[in-house]
């Protein structure tokens, strides 16, 4: 899979952009970002460290299922999603806005 296609979009809300700004001792921010729902940790690793030129400390995933919505008289389901929790190195900053 093209390392574009991995990791879609930055998820910038209030809880992601305090997250990005804490840093502790040995390690630097967190930052979300919604990507591919196929895509392994090892794979949005390699994708966030090409693409904005950080050293990865840490992934997390969370993959959301999508929810059943009524639409007219009938039923469908919303697209489910997965988003990345990624810690990067003290040294390391991703300029998002």
């Amino acid at each position: 899979m093209d390392i574009y296609h991995v990791v879609i979009r930055p998820i910038v809300t209030e809880k992601s952009t305090h997250q990005s700004k804490q840093a502790a001792e040995h390690r630097g921010g967190t930052y979300t970002f919604a990507v591919h729902p196929e895509a392994n940790k090892s794979e949005i690793r390699d994708a966030v460290e090409k693409i904005y030129g950080v050293r990865v400390m840490d992934v997390r995933t969370s993959n959301k299922a999508g929810k059943l919505r009524r639409f007219r008289y009938r039923f469908g389901q919303t697209r489910a999603t997965k988003k990345a929790i990624v810690t990067v190195d003290r040294d390391s900053h991703i300029d998002l806005f």
